[in-house]
């Protein structure tokens, strides 16, 4: 991995910063000191967050995916554009196209059309048109590839981005934010580093400065793609290797074979789907058996029974049961009701209600039952 030194990123003008009016709280951490009215930052910070950054996005590289690069100013366009060309990464280098993360799938269409363009030129389509519609298609094409030619690779939305200058590509910043794609950046005093997951605190106006953070970052990208295809080699050599192992294995298992048919040896027919297979049994050996001894049994004693001793059983004692007294039940006196005295109502006299007779009931007869 490649390493920068003190020394290099001080001869780079990494640390100057911008005046102090114009700088961002968030970024006192990163703050060395103020001369001249201009902030200076801390190199020795700077030199650790480019190591963190640059390991991050080497591990992206190695697993495969890609990198998005974004530096529209003036004095990172060719830089950018000169160095992640080489390492294959998608980048923009012109306006920042709104909605380029949030909305990728019509910025996908537009790849698509220029595509489409270019096909036409190639299978003789544009013979057929006329001038004035060969030149519109000529000037969209041209525009498109200014703006998204660069990212014609770029399939899927980027595992991370690099952005040079956070407080000028701001809009990129949220859409990043918003999709959690992971965000490298060159911070300067006047930026925002919160909104950064791997900031690096360094100068982002001077070329110089940007031309040493970007050679750096590339050429650690660069080693991770290296090691990714030597992983590549090195499993396609190993699943050469079982091959041609198990093609040895075939070749010996087919030499026996023919050394068998030499010998006269049949070959087993080969069988077919659904074919029963006969399994021959080997002939078993008779075994004699050796005659057993006899073994004469003696005759076993007569045990003879002795007869029981027979019970018989007593005569139960016939209880003979007495016959139940009869109670005749004495007929009830007869109780007779005297008539009720007729009362004749008078108009408006009281009248007196009779008692009425008492009947008395006689007693029952109590009957005694004998023993």
């Amino acid at each position: 991995m490649p390493k920068t030194s003190f020394k290099e990123l001080l001869d780079a003008g990494v640390h100057f910063g911008h005046l102090k009016r114009k700088w961002n709280p968030a970024m006192a951490p990163y703050i060395f000191m103020e001369k001249n009215g201009i902030h200076i930052i801390d190199l020795n910070k700077t030199e650790i967050k480019l190591n963190e950054a640059s390991n991050g996005m080497k591990q992206i590289a190695k697993s495969g995916r890609k990198i998005l690069f974004v530096a529209t100013k003036k004095q990172a366009k060719d830089i950018v554009a000169e160095k992640v060309k080489e390492i294959g990464m998608p980048y923009v280098t012109e306006r920042w196209p709104g909605g380029m993360l949030t909305n990728f799938p019509t910025i996908r269409k537009a790849v698509k059309k220029m595509s489409a363009i270019d096909k036409m030129s190639t299978d003789g389509t544009f013979d057929h048109l006329s001038k004035r519609e060969r030149l519109q298609i000529t000037r969209q094409r041209a525009k498109l590839e200014k703006n998204l030619g660069s990212i014609a690779d770029l399939t899927r939305l980027p595992a991370a981005m690099f952005i040079v200058d956070v407080h000028k590509e701001y809009i990129a910043v949220r859409e990043a934010n918003r999709l959690n794609i992971p965000v490298f950046a060159m911070v300067d005093t006047n930026s925002d580093p919160r909104d950064i997951d791997f900031p690096i605190p360094s100068n982002d106006d001077a070329s110089k400065s940007i031309s040493l953070i970007i050679n750096f970052v590339t050429e650690t990208i660069a080693e991770g793609l290296s090691e990714r295809k030597m992983e590549k080699e090195k499993e396609a050599s190993e699943t050469k290797a079982k091959a041609e192992k198990k093609l040895e294995k075939n070749k010996e298992k087919f030499e026996k074979e023919e050394k068998t048919e030499a010998k006269g040896e049949q070959r087993p027919r080969p069988r077919t789907k659904g074919e029963k297979v006969e399994v021959k049994k080997d002939p078993k050996v008779e075994v004699k058996e050796e005659p057993k001894a006899e073994v004469k049994e003696e005759p076993k004693a007569e045990v003879k029974e002795e007869p029981k001793a027979e019970v018989k059983e007593e005569p139960k004692a016939e209880v003979k049961e007495e016959p139940k007294v009869e109670v005749k039940e004495e007929p009830k006196a007869e109780v007779k009701e005297e008539p009720k005295a007729e009362v004749k109502e008078e108009p408006k006299a009281d009248v007196k209600e009779e008692p009425k007779a008492e009947v008395k009931e006689e007693p029952k007869a109590e009957v005694k039952e004998e023993p």
